[in-house]
């Protein structure tokens, strides 16, 4: 990968393995916008990033990205890791596919794929509002409360935008303003997980240093968070990458390619962890675009 400036802004060449549009838009992160194609912007730890993937050859290499009034230390502070730009997905995908033949096409269809490393308490409060939602209104729910609670970031062309609130913001927003933002009956279970996290029960970096098991019963002691959200924020925020979350849709997709009948929720995830090992949430994820690309599970 080659990295430089221009003018204000900073030039990516030659990035494998990353197409924005597929690692954004497949279901892991909720916070960011489409303006073309291609192009979008986005909040992260704090930060404002406008991004757009370049057409082949519009720049002298292939890979190509622009990240718009970007600083090199911004880059290497934040969208670096974010875009987990570090890590070598070729070797991951060879994994897959040896694991199994037939995710070569849902490979090579979406070979851009990549797991963002997102922050911990955005994920899982996230994950506990996307229950029974389907994306753009978790989407505009994260919009809303980050509107109302998230600090201003004044951009450039003078307008607005919003960081996701903090834990201690959150902390002082009542069960009644939450119901507000469209929240619904998961009031509750965002109130006990910004307790929890306040009195020290839980603690992201903490949970790091566990055992899968260990920190996925520790994520799902918090009302609510059974074990769906916990393995997504186990696979996006805290970087659990043998995590295979498993919702309805999900459940459908492994019953169409794997068992053909009714299977439980729990035979699938213990089916992919053999399967997949370690790598079993890169292969969540290629499985979640395919089914959406082919209409399995709606």
């Amino acid at each position: 990968m080659n990295i430089y400036c221009r003018d204000n802004d900073l030039i990516l060449e030659d990035v494998k393995d990353f197409d924005i549009e597929d690692t954004l838009e497949c279901g892991q992160c909720f916070h960011f916008t489409k303006l073309a194609e291609k192009e979008y912007e986005l909040m992260a730890f704090g930060k404002y990033l406008h991004i757009r993937q370049c057409e082949d050859g519009e720049l002298s290499k292939p890979g190509s990205f622009i990240l718009y009034d970007t600083s090199m230390d911004n880059f290497r502070l934040v969208w670096k890791n974010y875009f987990d730009l570090d890590t070598d997905y070729g070797s991951i995908k060879k994994y897959l596919i040896n694991a199994d033949e037939r995710l070569k096409d849902v490979i090579a269809n979406h070979s851009g794929i990549r797991i963002l490393r997102q922050d911990f308490f955005e994920t899982l409060i996230s994950f506990i509002i996307s229950q029974n939602k389907q994306i753009p209104h978790i989407k505009q729910i994260v919009h809303t409360l980050s509107e109302k609670y998230g600090e201003e970031i004044i951009l450039n062309d003078g307008r607005i935008v919003h960081t996701f609130p903090t834990m201690d913001k959150l902390n002082t927003v009542s069960e009644d303003e939450l119901r507000e933002c469209k929240v619904g009956f998961r009031v509750p279970y965002i109130r006990q997980a910004i307790h929890m996290i306040d009195n020290g029960e839980i603690d992201g970096e903490a949970l790091r240093t566990l055992s899968f098991y260990e920190a996925r019963r520790i994520l799902m002691s918090i009302k609510g968070v059974g074990e769906k959200v916990a393995n997504c924020v186990l696979l996006f925020g805290l970087g659990f990458t043998a995590a295979f979350p498993v919702d309805v849709w999900m459940k459908r997709i492994m019953e169409e390619m794997y068992f053909h009948k009714n299977t439980k929720k729990d035979v699938i995830e213990k089916f992919a962890a053999t399967l997949f090992g370690k790598y079993a949430g890169y292969a969540q994820q290629y499985l979640f675009t395919y089914g959406r690309d082919m209409g399995i599970g709606k």
